[in-house]
């Protein structure tokens, strides 16, 4: 089974592809909600290359490491990754008023599948604002 989220980035894909790939943006989107946040993230955008984002609550309470490693790059258009034993697809297509943001992941089994597509979602809505606000 995959899951499958998607949002809308009112920006040109070269505006959009950069916010989703420079580690500064990563920072300022990277989050389910407003009290977690992303303190550091690293990015090698090539197959082979290795990327990851410390992801933490606001308080200090919890934080964990995103991590994997990319597999395959199209610029522009796509971005495939593996992290752990799961698989991620990250797929960029132009639409009349913006572009189309659309990931999809192999879920795991600790948290519902309905929680995770939530997290995963608030995290693609938050990187729509943060595109829109850039502008």
């Amino acid at each position: 089974m995959t899951i499958t989220v998607s949002t809308l980035a009112l920006a040109p894909l070269s505006e959009v592809w950069r916010a989703y790939t420079s580690p500064e943006d990563i920072k300022a989107w990277n989050a389910a909600s407003s009290d977690w946040h992303t303190t550091q993230a690293t990015v090698d955008l090539r197959p082979g290359g290795h990327f990851s984002s410390r992801m933490e609550a606001k308080d200090g309470s919890f934080g964990f490491d995103f991590a994997g490693q990319y597999t395959q790059v199209v610029p522009q258009a796509l971005i495939e990754y593996q992290f752990g034993d799961r698989t991620a697809r990250v797929a960029f297509a132009q639409e009349a008023t913006g572009v189309r943001v659309t990931v999809s992941f192999d879920p795991e089994t600790l948290h519902p599948e309905e929680q995770q597509r939530e997290g995963w979602q608030a995290i693609l809505d938050n990187f729509a604002r943060h595109v829109a606000s850039a502008r």
